[in-house]
C-alpha cells in the first residue's frame, strides 16, 4: 500500500509516549523488544556493530534452528478499539521474518505476561517484506488492554503500531480530580528512607517520566526492611485516584507498594492503598473508596527499587480549600 490508511491518524494505543511497555518477548538476542513502540521513525546508521552484530533500531530474535516462532507482548497504553495495525521491517533487508501475525485479549487489574489469557486473532498470519510497513486494518469491535506479535519462523521488526480509539476504565473516572500530590499544586516530598539513584521529588514532578533517570530509586536492600516515601499534600483532602507508575523500572521496579494517609490536625491514620501487587513498566490506577482526610500520604514499596510517578487525585475539603485560597492571597 502506498498510502497510509485514515486509521493511520488515530491515536497509536502502544506507543511508549503512550505509557505502552513491551512487557515480554521469547528472544530480543540481536535487538531490544522495547524498540518496538519508540515514537520516532525507525533509523539506521551505516556500520554500527555491537558485540553481537550490527545495531538495528527494531526488535531482533535469533536464527531459529528448530521449529517454532517468536513473540513479544506489549500492554497498550492507551486501552481501546483497535481499528488497525502497522508492521514496519524498516531497514530489516535479509532478516525480517516472512510472516507474522497480531493477537489481543483483553484484562482487569495488572497481570502479568504469564497470566495474560483469551488472545483472539486480530491481523491473521499474513505475509511480510522486507524494508517497508505492512497495513492491516482490524475490524474487532471491543476493548482491549494488550496484543501479541507472533513472527514466523524468526527475524527482526522495526516498529509496531497500533492505531485505535482510547476507551477508558469508568471505574477510574472520578469527579475530584485535583492531583492532591502535585508539586505544582504545591505539594514537597518531606521524608524518605533512600534516595541513592534519583531524588523523591521527581515522584511528583510535573509530566511523564521520559527515563528511568527521571523517577526515584533506592539502593539494593540486603535486609528485611523496605522503602518508603512521605509526602505533604498540597492542601487538605480526601483521596479518591491513586496513580503509581513504574514506567522505565523493568528489572527494578517494587514487587509491591501501599500508600498510607495522614492526618495532621487529629493524628489520624489510614489505608488508602493495602500492599498491592505492581508489574515492571506500568502505570497503575486504583480506585479509592475511603472519606477520610489526609495532610500527608505515606508511600511503601516492597523491598525497594524505583518509581517514575505517584499521582493522587482526589478532592479539597472546606479546609484544604481555605489552606489553598490563603497560600495564594499570603503571595499575593
Amino acid at each position: 500500500m502506498s498510502e497510509a490508511p485514515d486509521w493511520t491518524r488515530l491515536p497509536d494505543l502502544a506507543c511508549r509516549a503512550a505509557g505502552g511497555s513491551v512487557v515480554w518477548a521469547n528472544d530480543e538476542l540481536f535487538a531490544e523488544r522495547e524498540n518496538l513502540i519508540r515514537k520516532p521513525e525507525p533509523e539506521y546508521r551505516t556500520y554500527t556493530f555491537g558485540h553481537k552484530g550490527q545495531v538495528y533500531d527494531g526488535w531482533e530474535t535469533r536464527r531459529r534452528r528448530e521449529q517454532g516462532e517468536d513473540r513479544a507482548v506489549v500492554r497498550l497504553g492507551l486501552p481501546g478499539v483497535i481499528r488497525g495495525v502497522v508492521v514496519d521491517t524498516a531497514f530489516f533487508k535479509g532478516n525480517y521474518p516472512p510472516f507474522a501475525s497480531v493477537e489481543a485479549t483483553a484484562a482487569k487489574g495488572y497481570p502479568g505476561p504469564d497470566e495474560l489469557t483469551d488472545w483472539e486473532t486480530v491481523v491473521p498470519r499474513s505475509p511480510l517484506g522486507g524494508d517497508r510497513k505492512h497495513y492491516f486494518e482490524v475490524s474487532a469491535e471491543r476493548r482491549y488492554t494488550h496484543v501479541r506479535l507472533t513472527i514466523y519462523p524468526d527475524g527482526g521488526v522495526a516498529r509496531l503500531r497500533v492505531f485505535g480509539r482510547p476507551v477508558v476504565d469508568p471505574d477510574l473516572i472520578v469527579a475530584d480530580a485535583l492531583d492532591l500530590a502535585a508539586s505544582e499544586n504545591g505539594a514537597a516530598v518531606t521524608g524518605c528512607s533512600d534516595m541513592f539513584y534519583g531524588s523523591p521529588a521527581n515522584l511528583i514532578a510535573p509530566g511523564q517520566a521520559t527515563v528511568m533517570g527521571e523517577g526515584w530509586e533506592t539502593a539494593r536492600r540486603r535486609d528485611d526492611g523496605n522503602d518508603w516515601v512521605e509526602v505533604e499534600l498540597a492542601a487538605p483532602g480526601v483521596i479518591r485516584l491513586a496513580e503509581l507508575d513504574t514506567s522505565h523500572f523493568k528489572g527494578n521496579a517494587p514487587g509491591w507498594a501501599s500508600v498510607r494517609g495522614r492526618n495532621a490536625s487529629t493524628g489520624a491514620e489510614f489505608d488508602v492503598l493495602p500492599r498491592t501487587r505492581l508489574q515492571p513498566d506500568t502505570r497503575h490506577r486504583f480506585r479509592i473508596d475511603q472519606d477520610a482526610e489526609a495532610t500527608h500520604a505515606r508511600l511503601d514499596i516492597y523491598p525497594d527499587g524505583g518509581m517514575a510517578r505517584l499521582r493522587l487525585f482526589g478532592g479539597l475539603t472546606p479546609n484544604g480549600l481555605r489552606v489553598i485560597t490563603q497560600r495564594y492571597q499570603h503571595f499575593s
